[in-house]
């Protein structure tokens, strides 16, 4: 395939041609006879962006579930309105928040009153807890005893579930989603590869990834971090080993010394571990465990969502690197300004400051529990204002290229920058306007057409079938 005078990034206007999965040539081309040409006509073509954040598998069944959080479920009323859903059998709702019922979190015998007649399961914002109506009680353990995790009052079960994802699934004997839509999607952002980082990604997950790649319904690369189990999967075609990964959470930290002795096993496996930190907590208890087992190269800190100057000094004197949430701000921005306590407002999502203190940044969506637009992104770390329009620590933005090389990270080492040369992989996103038009847009919109390991996975509609034809004509000529 030959791309035709494309603004190839940090190098100029140039063609370029790919064959297989790598790209082969780039200068001044002549197309070759029968090569596909595509006529990027001065458009900006950038190393596909990469996804360094997300769960796959809950994003693609989070997007074949009611949604009903904010902002588009706000009270009770509109909660009733997104769970009347016809249909028989297993309703599954995502995003809810509490502030929908005035703060506060529903038992089975409340949402029995908005859903009846079908086992209910709605999922909290977190993703951690999860809503069960009296109905989906009753089947679920009708099928096994109740795990720890099902909050009991009065010797009675509140439909209350905690931390019991796995017990969930097995329970209802769950399989893997399909990939394909959801793959599809993030294609046409410009999206050539993700890291998942679920913590109980294991062997299994990893055979259904592969699967996925070599049938063809996950069209993105993959770095799958997960459990210390992953390293003893058969790392098949379309997935790498990413990092271990540890969810902490502060109000139930786990035992140190063990924790320590888990980091310990995943460097002896040569993987960094990624470590869930949104608390100030959370991010102490982390570097006291990295000082204590030692670091590695590829460790690296999920979301930094509260860095005061002094821990950002010790990440940085550990080369500790840290996946960031930019949209986070323009999402929630207003309800963290509200809730938070003001002293931390300042450390809230930093970026300028962590990569002035020579801290490695990478950019990732965590969806389903945000965005995967990462020009969504992209605009957030440039803007820094709140969905109201409030300034967030607007000292923190970065420019449109810093905030665009968040996703050009090479996933498994995020201090390189991945770049378009001859001999690397063709992993391409073409846009249709030039790279000084889109910088200041940093739109989703303006991509054109997305190319992963040598194949289009996406290309925007917008021609008809006759201007199509006269391109192909003028490029053949």
């Amino acid at each position: 395939m030959l791309i035709r005078d494309a603004e190839i990034h940090g190098q100029g206007t140039a063609d370029l041609r790919l064959e297989g999965r790598l790209v082969t040539a780039i200068g001044t081309l002549q197309p070759r006879a029968g090569e596909p040409v595509i006529l990027a006509r001065g458009g900006a073509l950038l190393p596909g962006l990469h996804d360094h954040h997300l769960h796959l598998a809950a994003l693609a069944v989070r997007e074949a579930s009611v949604f009903c959080g904010p902002p588009q479920v706000s009270d009770r009323d509109a909660l009733i309105g997104a769970l009347s859903q016809s249909g028989e059998g297993w309703l599954r709702a995502t995003g809810f928040c509490e502030s929908i019922l005035g703060g506060t979190l529903p038992d089975a015998r409340m949402l029995d009153t908005i859903v009846p007649s079908r086992p209910l399961r709605m999922q909290h914002r977190t993703g951690r807890m999860w809503f069960l109506n009296s109905l989906a009680l009753s089947e679920l353990l009708d099928r096994g005893p109740a795990p720890p995790g099902l909050e009991r009052e009065n010797g009675h079960f509140t439909g209350r579930l905690f931390d019991e994802d796995r017990w969930l699934q097995q329970t209802l004997g769950s399989t893997p989603p399909d990939f394909a839509a959801t793959s599809s999607r993030l294609a046409a952002s410009g999206i050539t590869g993700i890291t998942d980082l679920s913590p109980r990604n294991d062997p299994a997950m990893a055979r259904h990834f592969a699967a996925q790649r070599t049938g063809g319904a996950l069209k993105q690369s993959v770095v799958l971090g997960g459990a210390l189990s992953l390293a003893s999967a058969q790392q098949q075609d379309g997935w790498r080993l990413g990092p271990a990964k540890l969810h902490l959470h502060e109000s139930a930290l786990p035992d140190f010394e063990q924790t320590s002795a888990w980091i310990t096993q995943a460097h002896d496996q040569g993987r960094g571990v990624a470590v869930h930190c949104v608390t100030e907590v959370e991010m102490v208890f982390t570097l006291a465990l990295l000082e204590a087992a030692g670091s590695l190269d590829g460790d690296r800190i999920e979301h930094a969502s509260v860095v005061s100057p002094e821990l950002a000094a010790h990440l940085a004197d550990l080369n500790l690197k840290a996946c960031v949430q930019p949209q986070f701000v323009a999402g929630h921005g207003d309800r963290y300004l509200a809730e938070v306590e003001t002293r931390h407002h300042p450390d809230l999502y930093r970026l300028r400051s962590l990569q002035d203190a020579g801290i490695c940044l990478a950019g990732g969506s965590d969806a389903p529990y945000g965005s995967t637009d990462p020009w969504a992104g992209m605009r957030a770390a440039v803007q820094r204002r709140t969905a109201a329009g409030v300034p967030f620590t607007p000292e923190e933005a970065l420019t449109p290229e810093q905030a665009l090389a968040l996703y050009l990270s090479d996933p498994l080492d995020l201090s390189r920058q991945r770049r378009i040369a001859v001999g690397e992989q063709a992993d391409l996103c073409l846009l249709d306007r030039t790279w000084q038009e889109a910088r200041g847009r940093l739109d989703s919109g303006d991509v054109r057409m997305t190319i992963a390991s040598g194949r289009v996975v996406h290309q925007r509609i917008d021609q008809t079938p006759g201007q199509r034809l006269a391109s192909a004509e003028t490029a053949a000529a």
